[in-house]
């Protein structure tokens, strides 16, 4: 689906007041990275739950590309400023799902940044072949 580097993801548009956003990263909002896939994060719950769509700029697949739904949870234990979280996509397109883990930090310009690792897991059709598919 995507480059095996970690992601650098950064924010497009804040939907969080902007003296908020200087000291506290937020997660809801639309967020394009380096590759040019892009994704929206809806609101996050009070149990840290939040859903959302990812449009993937790249695939390995000869599919059409098309926006996926993605779960995910954030972990905000004390109302951390730069929380760590890990969501799931599951692509439309093909019969693939990708994890993703990360933490949300605001860099020294005040600028909301995502840094994340990411592992996906293709479909294969037997246990033999289990190497290839991750």
């Amino acid at each position: 689906m995507v480059q095996a580097s970690s992601f650098l993801l950064v924010l497009i548009l804040a939907l969080v007041v902007p003296s908020l956003s200087a000291t506290k990263c937020v997660l809801t909002g639309h967020w394009i990275n380096d590759l040019g896939s892009n994704m929206t994060i809806g609101a996050v719950n009070e149990k840290g739950e939040f859903g959302g769509s990812y449009h993937t700029a790249v695939t390995a697949t000869t599919n059409k590309i098309r926006v996926s739904p993605l779960q995910g949870a954030q972990h905000h234990t004390n109302q951390k400023s730069q929380p760590t979280f890990g969501f799931t996509v599951n692509w439309s397109f093909s019969d693939s799902i990708t994890v993703f883990t990360g933490q949300c930090f605001v860099d020294k310009n005040g600028n909301e940044v995502l840094k994340t690792m990411w592992l996906l897991r293709s479909h294969v059709d037997n246990i033999e072949h289990d190497w290839k598919a991750t």
